[in-house]
């Protein structure tokens, strides 16, 4: 293996290294929860999440609930406040979205320990084919109700998906202390050639409402159950482009993104009036997610989850088929956007 650049920060020492996750004992999270006037009869089950700490929670005569313990540090109180808002505003126009469960004093994020954490409703579901072009309609025209809802008003404390925190940011954390130098040239050049392309695409479409999105609306975070869609996880809730929310939607070759296309924006365009220009982000958007994705990973290997759930990345290989898969993506800019029937 070559030699590395030095990619753990001063705070990692190696396993005996402690993470504030580590103090999530079910002891803690029974008793948070009970907190809340529950009564918890034991069962705990932890579900897939990385960023944060989600479990389904057992209630003594009732429904599991489940709790989501925010990652400490990443979202400022009135951050996940806007979160929250941005949900019981969707649902208030009876959009099928999961939001966070309220006391009765109308309260829905609080404190135990040093977490804040918060309730919702288990609702069931998979994840909905989006290979099947009635589904796609179907998630076109919610995505329309859900962006006319959001470009009511603007987020005041939630960031904006920007090049600067998804591409340069994101370019310069692993450029510096993740990338082998075996790669390191390779990876720089080729960044920067990318982000002057996204740059490029960006400046021809300067003049594009942003607006409230969910920010991550990838099939993993719609369940689908009895032909109906449920909205799941604004955690990545920021203020973004209305194609950032619909791009993700789209699968496999040229043909067939665009039939997918055309049947999303139609549905959309009911309730919701989708602009053919920002079509030219689709690709860049694509890039951004990919180098925030990396640096995501790199940002989190201090915590012990990652290792053990990503075992692949950080490796010389991992890091070769990246800067792979970043070169496809760079033809994938010089292309054409994609256009509707």
């Amino acid at each position: 293996m070559n030699k590395w650049e030095d990619e753990r920060g001063p705070e990692d020492d190696g396993e005996a290294a402690s993470h504030p996750f580590d103090t999530l004992t079910p002891s803690f999270l029974i008793d948070a929860v009970e907190s809340l006037g529950f009564y918890c009869d034991g069962r705990l089950f932890p579900l897939n999440s990385y960023e944060n700490r989600v479990y389904q929670v057992g209630i003594e005569d009732a429904t599991p609930m489940i709790a989501k313990f925010y990652r400490p540090q990443r979202w400022s109180e009135a951050q996940i406040r806007e979160e929250h808002e941005f949900c019981f505003e969707l649902v208030e126009q009876e959009l099928p979205v999961v939001p966070p469960w309220r006391n009765e004093a109308g309260e829905s994020l609080f404190v135990f320990g040093d977490f804040f954490f918060a309730l919702f409703e288990r609702r069931g579901g998979h994840a909905p084919e989006l290979d099947d072009l009635d589904n796609l309609f179907t998630l076109g025209r919610l995505m329309g109700r859900i962006h006319a809802v959001g470009a009511v008003k603007g987020f005041q404390y939630r960031p904006a998906i920007t090049l600067e925190d998804y591409g340069h940011a994101s370019i310069a954390l692993v450029g510096e202390r993740f990338i082998p130098r075996s790669l390191k040239d390779s990876y720089l050049s080729l960044t920067a050639d990318l982000m002057q392309a996204v740059e490029a695409q960006f400046a021809q479409v300067s003049d594009i409402t942003l607006i409230r999105s969910h920010g991550d609306c990838h099939g993993g975070n719609i369940l689908w159950r009895d032909d109906t869609a449920n909205f799941v996880d604004f955690d990545d809730a920021r203020t973004a482009p209305a194609i950032q929310d619909l791009w993700m939607l789209l699968c496999g070759d040229r043909p067939r993104q665009t039939a997918q296309l055309s049947e999303v924006v139609e549905g959309y365009n009911e309730f919701f009036t989708f602009h053919p220009k920002e079509l030219r982000l689709i690709e860049p958007l694509r890039t951004l997610r990919m180098l925030h994705y990396a640096a995501w990973l790199a940002r989190r290997w201090t915590d012990p989850a990652f290792p053990r759930a990503f075992p692949w990345f950080n490796t010389e290989r991992y890091w070769g088929e990246h800067i792979l898969e970043l070169r496809e993506q760079y033809a994938a800019l010089q292309e054409p956007p994609l256009a509707l029937f």
